[in-house]
């Protein structure tokens, strides 16, 4: 007897989206229907918009969706919180309505036939799996050189990430429980997945230009967004301004000597130069050792208050 077909949620964290939705709605449910006419999933699967607090008509558009075909479900927050939280609170809203929920933006930059293969590979008893860019040759030199970098400052500060993924993955319904046992408030749902520890597995694809609307992530958000995963998930910032400090601690010994000889031979040195520069480079080096001391302190301040992470204000189920 041939196992049930797994019911598939297709989850789309949504951020003033209202002329991408459309589009994104029609192709995922075009692929679903294609997917279930082959036998690769249940013909109840479905798509859950999770409306991050959108300025636009974002939430009206998802409405009309739902009431032309109601296997378009969307829940909106009560206020715009992110891209990792908007994307949490659809996982945790379909946590219980299916079999394993894939995650993928608004904007079909990820390549949608992609779940096809996600879909395979779930079936062959893999529990997450991960969209992975196979190039970034369409990318402006600008822009590929710091993915790479912020692929490669993860890769250094010690966390365990995917080079060249981002939230296009699949978690089955057990890697969906074991997430939300994770509480933390500062969210990096890239640096979370890879520490579930369940089977994974990885299916390339090529990236494409935006359907429609512009893109959320300008330079100044993904910067922002490197800080917050190297913060949440390593303490080694820290541990290298210690190691500075001891290199510079190592050098001031150095210097103190040369000083003390140069005093008690009586050689003239004229150190107003030094003197200034040692104070702008000391001054600078602490004031960015305390802003990264106080980013430490300041996730602690979000984490120990226990606020919720979201607060949903409509469902359509």
């Amino acid at each position: 007897m041939s196992s049930p077909l797994p019911r598939i949620a297709i989850v789309i964290p949504c951020y003033n989206e209202e002329e991408a939705l459309p589009i994104t709605s029609a192709r995922i449910l075009s692929l679903l229907d294609r997917m279930a006419a082959d036998g690769l999933v249940a013909l109840d699967s479905f798509i859950m918009c999770s409306n991050d607090g959108s300025r636009d008509g974002t939430w009206q558009v998802i409405e009309q969706l739902h009431s032309d075909d109601t296997r378009i479900k969307g829940i909106s927050l009560a206020h715009n919180r992110g891209h990792q939280y908007a994307l949490l609170a659809g996982l945790m809203a379909v946590r219980d309505m299916c079999d394993a929920a894939i995650s993928i933006d608004a904007d079909l930059q990820d390549d949608p036939e992609a779940i096809v293969r996600m879909v395979e590979e779930f079936r062959l008893g893999k529990e997450i799996v991960y969209g992975v860019r196979s190039s970034r040759t369409t990318d402006s030199w600008f822009k590929r050189s710091t993915a790479h970098a912020f692929y490669s400052l993860q890769h250094h500060m010690g966390l365990d990430t995917v080079y060249d993924h981002a939230d296009y993955r699949l978690l089955s319904a057990r890697a969906l429980d074991l997430l939300s046992e994770y509480g933390e408030s500062n969210l990096f749902l890239r640096g979370i997945i890879p520490q579930l520890g369940l089977d994974t597995a990885i299916v390339t694809y090529e990236r494409h230009e935006r359907v429609a609307g512009e893109s959320k992530y300008p330079l100044a958000k993904m910067l922002s967004f490197s800080v917050d995963g190297i913060t949440s998930f390593s303490s080694k910032p820290i541990r290298i301004i210690f190691v500075v400090g001891l290199i510079l601690l190592i050098i001031d010994i150095a210097v103190a000597i040369w000083v003390f000889a140069s005093y008690f031979s009586h050689s003239t040195i004229s150190g107003w130069t030094s003197l200034i520069i040692s104070i702008w480079f000391l001054g600078s080096l602490t004031l960015m050792a305390i802003g990264i001391v106080g980013e430490y302190v300041g996730k602690i301040y979000t984490e120990v208050k226990h606020r919720p992470r979201y607060a949903i204000r409509d469902r359509l189920l």
